[in-house]
């Protein structure tokens, strides 16, 4: 729940007043994740702007909204409860002369903002709900992973802010590639050199395929490098990246199953074939994690990375969470 209301990008899609006007027409600054994040916006119901001042993780939010000439301060809080997340919004301002009459006739103030409030914690509880539980896991099987030449920076993160390290490191290859003129070639990719969960944490390379393999300058915080074509289990996910570690746990198991033995220097790799920059909705993306293996002599024919050879699937919808 934190997470998701950090994200300036996800803020359409729940505030209540956003959501009612068809012609709204926002932006988004380079930074949508914590402090400093923000988003403005225009339409039939007035122009605004709301941006993240400080924050406590997974504690509390502290933003500022500017709406035509009325200015607010709003808080939420975030506590861990039984069976979820307790969320509470605070707000604080000065409202413009013509609001305060609006809101006069329409029950007073109290009831049209926290009208306005309550309907987007309920906005945001359906989304999440749904957008968040609702994924499928496909292990397809064997395959051939082809060359791929690439750009990289690598660092220890928790597994938990991996996600969010890729955002800020993603966009900072991206931009380096057309600087440099180098033609990008597929999606971006994370290879887990390491995966503890028992610490809590890996050593990763964020990482953008490139078309020809290149050598980067000395002293460059960007490295290129390459990999080779390999033989490898393939495991889809289809929904929110928060279900990696039953994706993860059903390959090791289907690679346990087959008897078929791991051969990589590295734990596994994560491509984002359709992603938060492709589709906001989180139940509509998609990674592909490839464990490296040495496939056994009577192991039937291998198909091309991309077609799919499915043998366990496993779906689940909001209900059965």
């Amino acid at each position: 729940m934190y997470n998701y209301v950090n994200d300036a990008e996800n803020w359409q899609d729940f505030m209540y007043y956003m959501l009612g006007d068809t012609s709204l027409k926002g932006q988004f600054y380079k930074n949508t994740l914590g402090k400093g994040a923000k988003f403005t916006w225009e339409g039939s119901e007035g122009t605004g702007t709301i941006q993240t001042l400080s924050l406590k993780e997974n504690d509390s939010i502290h933003q500022k909204m500017d709406w035509d000439d009325s200015k607010f301060k709003i808080t939420w809080i975030f506590k861990d409860t039984l069976g979820g997340t307790k969320v509470t919004v605070k707000s604080v301002g000065e409202m413009s002369f013509s609001y305060k009459i609006y809101t006069a006739l329409h029950g007073g103030a109290r009831k049209i903002i926290g009208d306005l409030f309550d309907k987007s914690l309920v906005n945001l509880d359906r989304s999440l709900v749904y957008e968040i539980n609702t994924y499928k896991i496909k292990v397809n099987g064997l395959v051939q992973k082809l060359r791929t030449p690439y750009l990289y920076q690598s660092f220890t993160s928790k597994i938990s802010k991996v996600v969010r390290n890729s955002r800020i490191v993603f966009p900072k290859i991206i931009a380096f590639c057309e600087q440099n003129e180098i033609e990008r070639n597929g999606k971006p990719f994370i290879i887990y050199h390491t995966y503890d969960e028992k610490s809590g944490l890996a050593k990763i390379s964020l990482c953008i395929p490139i078309k020809e393999a290149i050598i980067t300058s000395e002293g460059s915080d960007i490295l290129a490098d390459e990999l080779e074509s390999f033989s490898a289990i393939k495991t889809s996910l289809y929904g929110d990246y928060s279900h990696t570690k039953e994706a993860l746990k059903k390959s090791k198991s289907y690679i346990n199953q087959k008897v078929i033995t791991p051969d990589s220097p590295f734990s596994h790799i994560a491509i984002f074939t359709i992603s938060k920059s492709d589709i906001k909705k989180p139940s509509k993306w998609k990674t592909e994690f490839y464990f490296r293996v040495k496939p056994k002599k009577e192991t039937p024919k291998i198909v091309p990375e991309t077609e799919n050879t499915p043998d366990s699937e496993t779906e689940t919808n909001p209900s059965e969470i």
